[in-house]
Order: C-alpha cells, then sequence, then structure tokens
C-alpha cells in the first residue's frame, strides 16, 4: 500500500516527529514515522504503552502538532480536515454526557454543526440502526452497559457521515466476551459503511482480527518496526483466530514488538 497514487492517499505521513517539551526535558513520543493509509483500509497501530500509537491518532486528528515532518489527511493539512470536519473520533471512554439520552448525545456534533431538526433525526436513526441502538434513544447513558455506550459513542461519531474513523483503543475496558461482541459488530459496521479506520489497541488478537494491515510501533521514541498486510479474508467469524493464518499473523505482530524493545538494550 505504501506505493499507492497520492489520489488514493487518505492519509499520508512522511518523517514525521514529534518531541514534547516538559519541564524534565524533551520528550520524544515519535520518530521519522512515514506511513500511508488507503481509503477504505483498515489499520490497527499496536505497540506497548507510551510507543506513540495514540499521539500520532491526535496528530491525524489535529490535536497535536508535529515538530518535523508532513502529514495530509484527505491531500490537506489535519487542520484543514478537522474544520471540513473529515473524521469522527472515538475515545477511549465513551464520554456521553449523562443528563442527555442516547439520541440527543449523538444528535450533538449534528446540533453544533447547524443540520436542520429532520436532518438530525434522520441522521440519528440511521446510525443508531447501523451499531443496533434502534429502540434505545430515549435511554440515558448510565441505563446502558459499557458496550452500548462504546456503541453510542461511534455512532455519535458516525453521525455526520466523515469518510475516516479514528479510533483510541475504544473497547480497552470491557470484558473479553463483550469485547469480542463489538469486534464482529465493528466489522460488519466497516463492511457497511466503507470507512477509512484508524485503530490503536494494546490487543494482538484484536489488532489481526479487525485489520486490513497491522502497523507495529517501538516504545518511545515512537517508530515503526513493522507494517502487516494480513492474509485473512474479508468474512472474519471470531472462530478464524483459531486458523494457521491468524495464528501466523499474530506470531509475526509478536516478534514486531520484541524487536522493537530491543532498542532498548
Amino acid at each position: 500500500m505504501q506505493d499507492m497514487n497520492q489520489s488514493d492517499a487518505v492519509i499520508r505521513a512522511e518523517n514525521l516527529s514529534l518531541t514534547f517539551q516538559t519541564n524534565d526535558g524533551p520528550v520524544h513520543a515519535l520518530q521519522d514515522i512515514s506511513l500511508t493509509i488507503g481509503k477504505g483500509e483498515f489499520v490497527s497501530f499496536i505497540g506497548p504503552s507510551g510507543c506513540g500509537k495514540t499521539t500520532f491518532l491526535r496528530v491525524m486528528a489535529d490535536l497535536e502538532k508535529p515538530t518535523d515532518g508532513t502529514i495530509c489527511v484527505n491531500g490537506v493539512t489535519p487542520e484543514q480536515a478537522r474544520k471540513s470536519r473529515a473524521y469522527g473520533y472515538v475515545f477511549q471512554a465513551a464520554g456521553l454526557y449523562p443528563w442527555r439520552t442516547i439520541d440527543g448525545n449523538v444528535r450533538l456534533p449534528l446540533e453544533i454543526m447547524g443540520y436542520d431538526k429532520a436532518d438530525q433525526a434522520a441522521r440519528v436513526k440511521r446510525v443508531l440502526e447501523l451499531v443496533d441502538l434502534a429502540g434505545f434513544e430515549r435511554k440515558y447513558p448510565w441505563q446502558l452497559s459499557g458496550g452500548m455506550q462504546q456503541r453510542a459513542s461511534i455512532a455519535r461519531a458516525l453521525a455526520f457521515d466523515a469518510d475516516i474513523l479514528l479510533m483510541d483503543e475504544p473497547f480497552g475496558a470491557l470484558d473479553e466476551i463483550v469485547r469480542d461482541h463489538l469486534n464482529e459488530q465493528l466489522l460488519k459496521l466497516w463492511a457497511k459503511t466503507n470507512k477509512t479506520i484508524c485503530f490503536v489497541t494494546h490487543s494482538i488478537p484484536e489488532a489481526v482480527y479487525l485489520s486490513t494491515r497491522i502497523v507495529v510501533m517501538s516504545p518511545r521514541p515512537g517508530r515503526i518496526t513493522d507494517v502487516i498486510d494480513s492474509p485473512l479474508p474479508a468474512e472474519r467469524p471470531l472462530d478464524i483466530r483459531d486458523s494457521k493464518e491468524f495464528l501466523d499473523v499474530a506470531h509475526r505482530v509478536r516478534e514486531g514488538l520484541r524487536a522493537g524493545h530491543a532498542y532498548d538494550d
């Protein structure tokens, strides 16, 4: 995917670095990141805590500014992409307002963007159906399970129909059974919408199960140690995790993580 035409690239980073200045001195969060992500890909970022996975996602979203190198989102700067609402962002916590219903939470970005009420209602209805929350419009977040709250958060990110979905470890706090179920649902959602998804995770099985490509990152300063193209088919039942192809990819991810840690020697 790295040699795709410029017009095919949704996200393109070249020699990107980011250093935070702190009271204890500089912190090199990212170093020489070069990566191209094409339309409709599902790309997972995996690495140890502090490796820059979330920082890279935040650079894409214009929540952090690189100190060196370049990055384009939909052919423009992250700031321009943010202003044109090119992406939806799903955080680690659902971040729903407890005093607003699920309808009200999903509707919020549409209200801010000035959509008329009829369009708001139609969009909220469509995305709640996409995440299998139809019928829960009048519930409050505290009346839903953690998994349902995260699905509502995904619906909110999808409401204004951005081409790109940035997801920062959205299922990390959930138990394994719920996480498996949401992984299955997310793949179905991706197949229906053809969004470009960038997904941060600490879980090797999750990264391998979901992705068309897996980006393995080293400990700080965050560098890319491997980029793995998945050989798995688009249709992925959960039991594909027992297949040789799945286990081979998981092994390569694990080896990439070990190689990254070798930088500390």
